[in-house]
């Protein structure tokens, strides 16, 4: 009896201090990406090349230039581990950058991916599209743009250009950031990413390919580019340079480098921010430059849209409560940006026409064309 009140009294003790001590706050909850449209599954797989050709020119005591590179490609079935968004160090920076240092890391390192790390390849043979990111911006910025053309039946190598973003993670932990950053000059900038994209390029599809499985599921005479800030401008100078890209993007960039006078007959797309990116805005490369593309082209602009909304960039901020108001909605600005992408390449490397090219539609109020 008294070992049964014992026991009676240990429980209420117990239970009195569970209840005077607070519950312990729940994680946050981990970010999304939009979930891709098309009916493949997404795999993926992350190299750490090494260009032995080049020292690279912003460190140039650090050696040979090194790049990260993640592959994003049409699978047979969603099998592996989920594609990590970013590394924890890597969101650290991002945050830092953002000025949300509050914001817990992992919240972002842990943002749900729609590919599966190293999931075997579907059977045929796609095109290989090229994605460089903003200035300061992680190659991360374009998961979702990947992930959409991957899972409608194309390859795509998505290019962290070293010592250029705000964060990016080698194999061996090591973490660099942007020392060109405030110091480098723009066209350099876009030349070191011309050679970049060169390099990926031989690295895949060359003598000594980095993924020779990957040869199995790239069709090599179909190519593209698209880029976001200085990477679209990067995009025009790769067309220039290289034949093997046939057609390119270049979102919300601005022509450090211009394009020729005598241009260019390479299909190229234009798309940009409501404000800045208009005719007579406050982005005179593109009034200077547009007339100079002497083969298929268009200049689309999105209202409301700012440098931020072609990228994950704003979905995330959405969801962190740092987004500016009255702005377009990231969710928004990544379906309008997936959907002219996407409708490009199809039209210039499938052959495939999309009459969504032509001019406004009544699905996509906020895409204006300037002809």
């Amino acid at each position: 009896m008294h070992k049964f009140r014992a026991l009676r009294t240990s429980i209420a003790v117990l239970g009195a201090l569970l209840v005077a001590v607070p519950a312990a706050a729940a994680p946050p909850a981990p970010l999304t990406i939009p979930a891709p449209t098309g009916k493949l599954y997404v795999g993926t797989k992350t190299f750490h090349l090494v260009d032995q050709a080049r020292v690279d020119p912003w460190v140039p005591e650090s050696g040979a230039r090194q790049l990260m590179v993640t592959m994003f490609y049409p699978a047979w079935r969603a099998l592996g581990a989920p594609h990590p968004y970013m590394t924890a160090g890597e969101a650290r920076l991002f945050l830092d950058w953002l000025g949300a240092s509050e914001v817990p890391a992992e919240q972002v390192a842990q943002t749900k991916s729609r590919a599966w790390v190293n999931a075997p390849a579907a059977g045929g043979s796609f095109p290989l599209i090229v994605l460089s990111p903003g200035f300061s911006y992680t190659r991360s910025t374009l998961t979702g743009l990947a992930e959409e053309l991957a899972s409608r039946g194309y390859v795509i190598a998505l290019i962290g250009h070293n010592y250029e973003s705000y964060g990016t993670e080698f194999p061996d932990g090591h973490v660099t950031t942007c020392v060109a950053c405030g110091t480098a000059n723009s066209v350099q900038i876009t030349t070191v990413r011309t050679a970049d994209v060169g390099f990926v390029i031989n690295r895949l599809i060359g003598p000594d390919p980095v993924w020779p499985q990957g040869l199995n599921i790239i069709d090599t005479k179909r190519i593209g580019m698209a880029g976001h800030s200085i990477g679209g401008n990067s995009a025009s100078q790769v067309m220039l340079n290289d034949r093997r890209v046939l057609a390119g993007i270049n979102m919300d960039g601005t022509f450090f480098a211009p394009i020729p006078a005598t241009g260019f007959t390479k299909p190229f797309l234009l798309l940009g921010n409501g404000d800045g990116h208009v005719p007579g805005g406050h982005e005179p490369s593109w009034d200077r430059d547009y007339p100079r593309l002497a083969g298929w082209k268009r200049w689309i602009t999105f209202k409301k849209s700012d440098h931020a909304s072609f990228t994950d960039l704003t979905v995330l901020t959405d969801q962190l409560g740092l987004s500016e108001p009255g702005g377009l909605e990231g969710a928004r600005g990544l379906a309008l940006t997936r959907t002219y992408v996407r409708a490009f390449f199809d039209q210039h490397l499938l052959g495939q026409p999309r009459p969504v090219l032509n001019g406004p539609t009544p699905e996509n109020p906020e895409a204006d064309f300037w002809f």
